[in-house]
């Protein structure tokens, strides 16, 4: 009988790898850590404020992983922590630069480039 209650305990996480797993974890743990801690608000505010930018300096693709993780598992914190983080590192970016960050390729035509900016200068 044990077997099937933590059977029904487990939460499938499709296309969520061990290591976004481990970094959300991580997240939570330290939120909960410092939350919890009897220092005063400010002190708090300023702790997770410097961990979650630490947190949030790792590669691109890395935040992207985490965001499809946190929306799946409805951590909305985490969720708007990493979406400010990809929004902060593609800030005065070219159209150029942010479609290579995002993989993004133009199916426009040269002409049709070419017209589209003519009409909106």
């Amino acid at each position: 009988m044990v077997e099937d209650d933590c059977a029904s305990n487990i939460i499938p996480l499709p296309n969520v790898d061990i290591e976004t797993l481990v970094k959300i974890i991580e997240y939570l743990k330290k939120h909960a850590e410092i939350s919890g801690s009897d220092e005063e608000e400010e002190i708090k505010k300023t702790k997770i404020k410097d961990f979650d930018k630490e947190f949030v300096s790792i590669k691109m693709q890395k935040l992207f992983n985490i965001i499809v993780a946190a929306n799946f598992l409805d951590i909305k914190a985490l969720l708007d922590l990493c979406a400010q983080a990809i929004a902060d590192k593609i800030k005065n970016k070219s159209h150029v630069a942010v479609r290579k960050i995002f993989n993004v390729q133009c199916d426009y035509t040269q002409e049709e480039e070419d017209a589209v900016r003519k009409e909106n200068e």
